[in-house]
């Protein structure tokens, strides 16, 4: 009898990552497929759908060469989110994909933002979320500003995860968790919709992330097989890093750090995303701007991988200057799109090894910030946090975290964490009855636990205080530019 298997596939924003794993949640195999972002001009990032279809597919042929996928289940996908394609009545993508760190509709963003308020959002939300340039509505309001005639041919705005669904099945569906900021517990709030013209026609219908869209259409790979409707890629990350019950907290490290906390108690907190409750899951989360793309930009500078920066930091002898690691402005907690990076408090003694644990400092001070607004916001505070992601194979970049955080963090043994959340969210296809939670706790393994050290608290503590007001004292200056 074949092996009962799961795929689940995460389309990130460097790379389109993809694990195979048995209904036990051993990692059987993985894959990776790497593609470009392109930036014409200023303030813009771009990517090619069909580069995601092409991972997409090569995972699916990669694991069916090498392996017996009789037994193969259900697919799962997850994706970065407030990336988005617009596509006409055939599926056909019309412009590259405009990806969540572009900026280009930031004064489509100011002009919506001021139609709406922080009590109306609250009411919709239950948190005060900000429409930014990478919210759906600005992206759908620039395009129909500046390009009327691709925007009438436009026929669906997706997702990456529901464009290769849509690509592997013919079915356009999303979730309503990665609609954040569009929905309430109902559905689609029509209010914020009627601020752009047929917005509420452009987005797809919306379903559970265990819901099978389609099956694999014939001449594909695994053809046949039933996809499910998956999630965006925090969620499919805090499953995979075995996060899901109250109190559970969560650390993805990967281009951008995505903190997060599960918690019934909801205390509006400017700067933090709540999502709405999914199977009584409640999410508050904190995405900043730049966590492993800082290092990838250090590592770049210094001709070196980010791995041979990392461990190079490890042998810094002096004290680290200051890295602000806003180098394309910062999400939660501060939404502050004119924000920039520096080096602060450099002196002659900073070498190349002081640079890089600053720029790992630099990172890890963003998600203390974010995790002081989260822990207001979910009205607790965490015993242990869970990561996973690229960026926790680094066990000196781990241990420094756990120590700027002062909690243990309890790293996920399966290091392409939002695609394991996506197989699980494909393995509740094999019992649509069991708790989600149960499924989560069979499938995740940890490898290791980061305990702080008590006697760096004092000297973190002083650091993370000048980090925010290094960040203050130039706001006045970035917002000159």
């Amino acid at each position: 009898m074949a092996k009962i298997t799961l795929i689940g596939i995460d389309v990130g924003t460097t790379a389109t990552k993809a694990v195979l794993i048995d209904q036990h949640g051993e990692r059987l195999a993985g894959y990776v497929h790497r593609h470009p972002t392109h930036r014409p001009l200023t303030g813009h990032a771009e990517q090619d759908p069909d580069d995601w279809i092409t991972g997409v597919l090569g995972a699916l042929d990669a694991f069916g060469k090498d392996h017996d996928l009789d037994g193969l289940q259900a697919i799962g996908i997850c994706s970065q989110v407030n990336t988005h394609v617009f596509v006409d009545a055939s599926g056909t993508p019309l412009l590259p994909a405009i990806i969540w760190q572009d900026s280009r509709a930031a004064e489509d963003a100011a002009t919506l933002e001021a139609q709406t308020s922080p009590t109306q959002k609250t009411i919709w939300f239950g948190a005060p979320i900000p429409i930014d340039a990478s919210h759906a509505l600005s992206r759908m309001a620039h395009v129909r500003r500046v390009r009327p005639d691709l925007y009438a041919r436009t026929a669906h705005v997706l997702l990456p995860k529901d464009y290769c669904v849509m690509a592997l099945t013919g079915a356009v569906l999303s979730d309503p968790v990665s609609a954040v900021g569009l929905v309430n517990v109902t559905g689609y709030v029509p209010e914020l919709l009627a601020l752009v013209p047929r917005a509420d026609s452009l987005l797809p219908p919306l379903a559970s992330f265990t819901t099978i869209a389609g099956r694999i259409s014939p001449g594909l790979p695994c053809a046949g097989t039933p996809v499910v409707v998956g999630a965006m890629d925090a969620w499919g990350g805090m499953f995979g890093v075995g996060v899901v019950q109250n109190g559970d907290a969560m650390y993805q490290s990967g281009t951008s750090e995505i903190a997060g906390i599960v918690s019934s108690t909801i205390v509006p907190t400017p700067g933090v995303i709540l999502f709405p409750a999914y199977e009584g899951i409640t999410m508050h989360a904190a995405p900043t701007q730049m966590g492993g793309a800082a290092l990838g930009w250090f590592s770049q500078v210094l001709g070196r991988t980010p791995g041979e920066t990392a461990a190079l930091a490890a042998t810094a002898q002096g004290r680290a200057p200051f890295f602000l690691p806003h180098l394309q402005g910062e999400r939660a907690p501060l939404w502050d799109s004119a924000s920039r990076g520096v080096f602060a408090r450099l002196d002659p003694s900073a070498g190349a090894p002081e640079m890089a644990l600053a720029v790992l400092e630099g990172v890890a001070f963003s998600v203390r910030l974010a995790f002081d607004a989260l822990k207001s916001s979910a009205g607790l505070d965490p015993v242990t946090i869970n990561i996973g992601g690229g960026g926790a194979a680094s066990e000196f970049w781990c241990q420094l975290r756990a120590d700027v955080l002062g909690k243990p963090l309890r790293r996920c043994a399966t290091p392409e964490s939002a695609a394991l959340g996506a197989a699980i969210l494909a393995g509740r296809t094999l019992d649509q009855t069991a708790p989600l939670g149960d499924v989560v706790r069979r499938l995740v393994r940890f490898d290791r636990t980061f305990a702080p050290d008590p006697g760096k608290s004092d000297y973190y503590a002083l650091r993370f205080g000048k980090y925010v007001d290094l960040y203050q004292s130039l706001r006045g200056f970035n917002a000159g530019f």
